[in-house]
């Protein structure tokens, strides 16, 4: 679409079940975009979530006066909702509502959402109901703030996120028809269930039928909201090349405009701030592992990580687990190395033992209990993580060139243990592993090159197959390695991870800042400032295609 077509919205609302709620990879998707589009929107950019927080104080919403003459009218239609902003970069608008008093009206809701578009809600069950009743509160925001603003002589667009809140934009387009929408899968709900049930997704998804293999797996109400919203919707996206594909085999809907998932660069420390942010980093990673395993840890220890959720096939932890193993038995390597697991499972508490020695500085000379674990967990003998662990034949014991690590808190400088964000820990890696069997973008591999960290990531990651635009991805020493993954190579990925991170590991300190520059400079190719153009695209799509279904040659 030509500059000349293009058409700009002056208001834009976007929602999601991750503002101010951070629970996976879309909430960096929205908080680091937030700062690009309140540059341009100023505070016509409002972002709308969940008040999951009640009476507590949220971490990162700060409530303020803003919009308060609408508040007070909202709260007359009964809209309870807390006016502020997000406290990220760009500190744009936030409406956090809160959606419990339209539980009286999901019967309504559902079968409103049939007769109008044949959303089938029949088979619903776990968060079904929860997200699609705060999706219909976000419509009735919107709608609320468009009518007594009177911005009907504005060009209005809604964007909507995930499945979770199809039904608002459904309700939108029926109440308020004016408004442009736009509606982002980040990943199929069908999809993504395919590959969890150890399906192979990609060898046979030309055989998929989206609508038959929902009733298979028991997701026929998601689904249904979720295509619904995809073939009514102004303006269809998703996030990469690969979901895309899927989302033109599952959900019978090629996607518009793919709007690949950008990353802010004022979240990665300054030149001058990187090396002490580095060596704290690692002084806290090895500090915590000489405590838990009994005995210092090499300075210059050669630190491995891998991130994200407890999606156990799906992110590749079991293949990056094999991969340490391989890495652990080979005589080629010679340097001493750690590898973190930082994947947030079902935490009891935080080791006492562990807490104390680090409190302390207590000197420990014998591995403590269970010396592959900073937390305890909840039913610890049926978590897939440590029982590869296990059966692998980990024992972390001084004499092994690689230990291996399980973090599985959330790291929000409250664990206990490390008592730093995620951001503060990344920067100390050498490397990192993200072997994705299903991953339609890939935020932590972007963000690990951001900061400076080269990456291991798959072909079936859209990062992946975005970086391969870029480079071979044959080599860690171009900053980013792309394992080529299908549905049967498993064992042949695992190699792929060792023979990188062997090879790596004998990189002098000058060829590990060459190749430190070279994720740098991919990563500025990815930063919003210019993946921000695709949304302007979207957006233009919406209102124009809006105009069309409301009669209008332009809008």
């Amino acid at each position: 679409m030509s500059a000349m077509m293009m058409e700009h919205p002056d208001y834009l609302f976007e929602s999601s079940w991750e503002v101010c709620n951070k629970v996976g990879g879309i909430y960096t998707v929205l908080s680091t975009k937030a700062y690009t589009l309140q540059q341009t929107f100023q505070d016509n950019v409002i972002f709308i979530g969940p008040d999951i927080w009640k009476d507590k104080k949220s971490p990162d919403f700060k409530e303020t006066d803003l919009f308060a003459d609408w508040k007070q009218y909202a709260e007359k239609e009964n809209l309870r909702v807390k006016v502020g902003r997000w406290n990220v970069p760009g500190e744009p608008p936030v409406i956090l509502v809160d959606y419990a008093p339209f539980f009286t009206e999901k019967n309504t809701l559902f079968f409103s959402m049939w007769n109008d578009f044949k959303v089938d809600s029949i088979h619903a069950y776990g968060d079904y109901d929860e997200s699609c009743i705060f999706a219909y509160a976000v419509g009735k925001v919107i709608e609320s703030f468009y009518r007594f603003y009177h911005l009907e002589e504005k060009k209005v667009v809604a964007l909507f996120n995930e499945w979770m809140l199809g039904m608002g934009l459904l309700y939108l387009q029926k109440k308020v028809p004016a408004i442009a929408t736009l509606f982002t899968t980040h990943a199929t709900s069908i999809g993504r269930s395919i590959a969890g049930n150890n399906k192979a997704l990609y060898a046979y998804m030309d055989g998929y039928h989206g609508d038959q293999m929902a009733q298979e797996l028991n997701m026929e109400a998601k689904h249904s909201v979720e295509k619904q919203a995809a073939h009514h919707a102004d303006c269809f996206t998703t996030v990469s090349d690969i979901t895309a594909l899927e989302c033109r085999h599952l959900l019978d809907k090629q996607p518009d405009i793919v709007t690949p998932n950008g990353f802010e660069p004022n979240f990665v420390p300054t030149a001058e701030r990187y090396e002490r942010k580095r060596a704290a980093a690692r002084e806290i990673l090895l500090n915590v592992a000489g405590k838990l395993l009994g005995y210092p840890i090499a300075k210059d220890a050669f630190i491995i990580l891998t991130s994200g959720r407890y999606e156990y096939r799906n992110k590749g932890i079991d293949v990056f687990i094999e991969a340490m193993d391989r890495v652990r038995l080979s005589c080629e390597l010679q340097r001493e190395s750690v590898a973190f697991i930082m994947v947030p499972a079902w935490v009891k508490e935080t080791r006492s033992d562990l807490q104390y020695a680090i409190a302390n500085n207590y000197h420990t000379t014998l591995p403590m209990q269970c010396p592959f674990i900073t937390h305890w967990l909840n039913e610890m003998g049926n978590d897939r993580i440590l029982n590869y662990i296990f059966q692998c034949g980990f024992a972390n014991s001084q004499s092994d060139k690689l230990k291996i690590i399980f973090v599985p808190c959330y790291l929000n400088g409250e664990d206990g243990i490390f008592n730093c964000s995620y951001y503060d820990l990344l920067i100390g890696a050498d490397v990192t592993v993200y072997p994705s069997y299903y991953e339609p973008w890939g935020y932590t591999p972007l963000e690990s090159i951001a900061f400076g960290i080269p990456t291991v990531t798959t072909n079936l990651a859209g990062f992946g197959l975005w970086a391969k635009k870029y480079l071979s991805g044959d080599n860690l020493e171009e900053g980013v390695a792309v394992a080529n993954r299908t549905d049967f190579n498993y064992f042949e990925v695992a190699d792929f991870i060792k023979n990188q991170l062997i090879n790596y590991a004998k990189n002098s300190a000058s060829s590990n800042q060459i190749v430190r520059d070279k994720c740098f400079s991919l990563a500025k190719q990815a930063e919003w400032n210019k993946f921000i153009s695709y949304y302007n695209e979207a957006f233009s799509i919406a209102l124009s295609n809006a105009a069309k279904r409301n009669g209008n040659k332009s809008y």
